[in-house]
């Protein structure tokens, strides 16, 4: 996969595991992951950045397998001293995550930007591909519920999604400045992933900056989204749940009509090729399931073989079931 630029916006752990899978293929330096922070809150004192650190520790290999998210390893000590002294434990910091926490808002409290606090970090993890924060400005999902408007961590970790969503908001995000890394990233890319993240909570936010959507859209390059439902459930978290309150199919089909008209290339699930001639794009069957290493690395040679199709002829009308790649 050579003299490929890729960008994949990222968030949450199906971002993460496909950006592992990306950067295994690709040479040292050639993937760049910009990566939602909508989701970013003030705990503790503390500024937390759970996708930026989800795809941090994923790219290290250094994160906890069976959640996809915080460290492998982990212990909890100061979580349960913070407890037992009545301070909020809703959401569990691990010790050694506590420091990336600590560390990071040293940082910012001396003026560093948020993209240069993400850079030192995966420099200090040994990581070889570039991470960028969607903005250094502050944007805050606000989710409109049946319960009143929450903070996102507050819909999805505390109250675990259960309450109806009946809209989103992205506070701040109006305010928010495309920043350089971002803009030269996108202008550098030879190919556009849109990670299989929730379209709504992981990948609007990174839309919604000014700026995004038009620079995507005069880009040449090829823009390929992996699809996040599978067999009309999501792999992890709640989209599918989302796509039924907002009125929508749990459904390919409905990530297709809300990128409205971003894409030129999709990737569907085996258990979903009945949907392949519906979408109205060029696309490849194959397995999304990504359960260790090695199937992240071939639903990542997928994507790039796709890409690489697109550059050559971007009109194809690619409709192919695939193998695993070699």
């Amino acid at each position: 996969m050579k003299n490929m630029k890729v960008v994949a916006l990222a968030g949450g752990v199906g971002g993460a595991k496909l950006a592992a899978g990306l950067q295994a293929v690709l040479p040292p330096g050639d993937l760049t992951v910009i990566v939602n922070t909508g989701d970013d809150f003030e705990h503790w004192g503390l500024t937390i950045c759970p996708d930026l650190d989800t795809v941090m520790y994923n790219l290290a290999g250094i994160h906890n397998p069976e959640t996809g998210w915080g460290l492998l390893g982990e212990s909890f000590t100061t979580f349960g001293a913070i407890s037992q002294l009545g301070g909020e434990d809703w959401f569990r910091l691990g010790d050694k995550d506590l420091a990336v926490h600590l560390r990071r808002s040293e940082w910012l409290r001396q003026g560093v930007s948020l993209t240069e606090v993400a850079d030192r970090l995966r420099r200090s993890f040994g990581i070889p591909s570039n991470i960028l924060p969607m903005s250094d400005s502050p944007v805050r999902t606000l989710v409109h519920t049946d319960e009143g408007d929450l903070p996102f961590q507050h819909y999805f970790v505390r109250r675990r999604c259960e309450p109806i969503v009946i809209d989103l908001s992205f506070v701040g995000a109006d305010q928010a400045r495309l920043t350089d890394a971002v803009q030269e990233a996108l202008s550098a890319a030879t190919l556009v992933v849109f990670c299989p993240s929730n379209p709504y909570l992981s990948l609007d936010p990174i839309l919604c900056i000014p700026g995004v959507r038009q620079q995507l859209r005069r880009m040449a390059a090829p823009k390929i989204a992996v699809s996040p439902i599978v067999g009309g459930q999501a792999i992890k978290g709640p989209a599918a749940k989302m796509m039924r309150e907002l009125g929508q199919a749990s459904s390919p089909l409905t990530v297709v009509d809300h990128f409205d008209g971003l894409l030129t290339g999709f990737v569907l699930d085996d258990q979903d090729a009945v949907l392949r001639n519906a979408v109205d794009l060029p696309t490849v069957v194959t397995n999304t399931m990504m359960t260790d290493l090695e199937s992240k690395i071939n639903l990542a040679k997928q994507v790039l073989a796709l890409g690489t199709e697109l550059m050559v002829s971007p009109s194809a009308k690619i409709r192919r079931r695939s193998k695993a790649a070699s």
